[in-house]
């Protein structure tokens, strides 16, 4: 399309890329702009539970982040998945009333990687095992239905201080 900024895509041009995925708990699906309300309900109950899922330096979630500044947010996200430069996914209850948490796989930064996992899920979600069920769903999901073949979860399979010593991967 003219004038749009050029995007490297994480996929090959013939790749399917996951739509919607529902289990007998949940349905995971790209996150929308429309979903701002209940995404922003999500996280914004959760502050101090999330902080540290995107690493020791992250600004995000933050209490000063407006429902508004939370929509463009996921209007970017939209626009990267649709560009296939990186994928954002919500979690919601199968009648998609309440966000459960969030999927996110972006372009690896570290060498060794072609892709990097991220995965919350809300406070009130943490103490009943849900986070420990998501994962196992994504992981799942990452194996039998994208194409990458090393996946990194920071945070998660590999600790921050690791994570944050291995080598970045170039830029170009």
């Amino acid at each position: 399309m003219a004038g749009m900024p050029h995007h490297k895509s994480m996929v090959s041009p013939g790749f399917a890329i996951p739509d919607r995925v529902s289990t007998e708990r949940f349905l995971v699906r790209p996150l929308l702009f429309t979903d701002a309300a209940l995404d922003y309900g999500a996280w914004s109950t959760s502050i101090e539970h999330l902080q540290s899922i995107f690493g020791p330096h992250s600004s995000w979630p933050n209490k000063e982040m407006t429902l508004e500044e939370n929509g463009i947010d996921l209007a970017w996200h939209q626009r990267e998945h649709e560009w296939a430069s990186s994928f954002a996914y919500t979690v919601s209850n199968l009648d998609e009333t309440v966000c459960l948490g969030c999927i996110y796989l972006s372009p690896a930064r570290k060498v060794g990687y072609d892709a990097e996992v991220f995965y919350w899920v809300r406070a009130s979600e943490a103490t009943n095992g849900f986070d420990a069920s998501l994962g196992r769903f994504v992981h799942t999901w990452l194996s039998t239905a994208w194409p990458f073949s090393s996946v990194v979860y920071p945070g998660r399979d590999l600790e921050w201080e690791e994570y944050l010593s291995m080598d970045d991967r170039p830029h170009w």
